[in-house]
Parts: structure tokens; sequence; C-alpha cells
């Protein structure tokens, strides 16, 4: 049997060609519960097809450049510009995010710190 999900998918990567889209609804496809709004894309669903194949591929070779060299066929150099072609066009995971609001001043509360470490966060130092 065909995967028609993939196929729908990859039709739609296809069709908008890299142009922006918006999702309007979602539908949850084992209950009837839809969700109407103005949702955005990840970014590594807003790549073209082949750059979606290629970092699924780079996933599943658990990032080995040499694997994806005899997967695809091409030098390492080739490998390594395409992968920062692709991360180019993705937004990283902030990793340092800085604490919100009540997170610090709950913090204070428990005594984790002090006054002066609570300006100090709250101030962005």
């Amino acid at each position: 049997m065909v995967n028609t999900k993939k196929h729908d998918w990859q039709a739609l990567t296809e069709l908008t060609q890299g142009r922006p889209i918006v999702v309007e609804r979602v539908r949850l496809t084992d209950r009837d519960i839809a969700i109407e709004g103005c949702f955005e894309l990840p970014k590594v669903a807003q790549l073209a097809a082949e750059d979606q194949v290629f970092v699924a591929a780079f996933v599943r070779s658990h990032g080995s450049i040499k694997e994806m060299e005899q997967v695809f066929g091409v030098s390492y150099p080739t490998v390594k510009a395409r992968l920062n072609r692709i991360a180019g066009m993705l937004e990283l995971v902030e990793m340092n995010v800085p604490p919100s609001r009540s997170e610090v001043l709950e913090r204070l509360k428990s005594g984790e710190i002090t006054a002066d470490e609570a300006v100090a966060e709250l101030e962005g130092r």
C-alpha cells in the first residue's frame, strides 16, 4: 500500500515551491476534533522536498557525513556545503533562553537567588 500522506506532503511541497504558506485548519485524525487558526509550518517543513529528504537521511545516518557521501554519491565538501546551506535556512533552538520574570521571582521567593541576582537576571545581565 502506498503511503498517501507522504505523497500528499511531497505534492504540497512541490506545489508551493518554497513560497510561504499558512495552515488554517488542523484536524486530529483519530478524533473528531479540528482546530482553526493561523499556524506557521516548522522551518524544516518549509524546506524544498529534496532538502527535507537530505535532512531525514542525515538524521537516519546519525550525522555521518561519510555515510551521506555514499548515499548521495557526492564528496565530503558537497555534503558540508549542502548542510551549511540548509542550516542557514533553519532557525536553531535557543539553548540559553533567559528565565521568565515569574521564574526569577519564584526563585527569589524560594531563596535560591538574592535580590541583587534577581535584578541582574531581570535586566538581562
